[in-house]
């Protein structure tokens, strides 16, 4: 079902992947430490599950430690993916 909102071809990503991703490059995203986190931006929390998950699920992001509310940093494959994107 998320085929269908891929936005950019050569990264496979939405524009709402995107935002998120320029999110959390910027330091604005924060995660619960559970196996299926919640996010939060700028304090508030992100209602767009789905793109969160998928991008930890695809090696995008991930939480900065463990525990509880924790930052978010972009991995190695979300950075390439950004500057794909940009």
């Amino acid at each position: 079902m998320r085929a269908a909102l891929v936005d950019d071809p050569t990264t496979g990503l939405s524009r709402r992947d995107l935002r998120l991703l320029h999110a959390v490059a910027d330091g604005r995203v924060e995660c619960t430490g559970s196996v299926e986190p919640d996010f939060f931006i700028d304090g508030f929390a992100c209602c767009d599950h789905m793109a969160a998950r998928a991008l930890v699920r695809g090696g995008m992001i991930r939480a900065a430690g463990a525990g509880g509310r924790l930052p978010v940093r972009l991995t190695p494959t979300g950075e390439e993916a950004l500057a794909a994107a940009d």
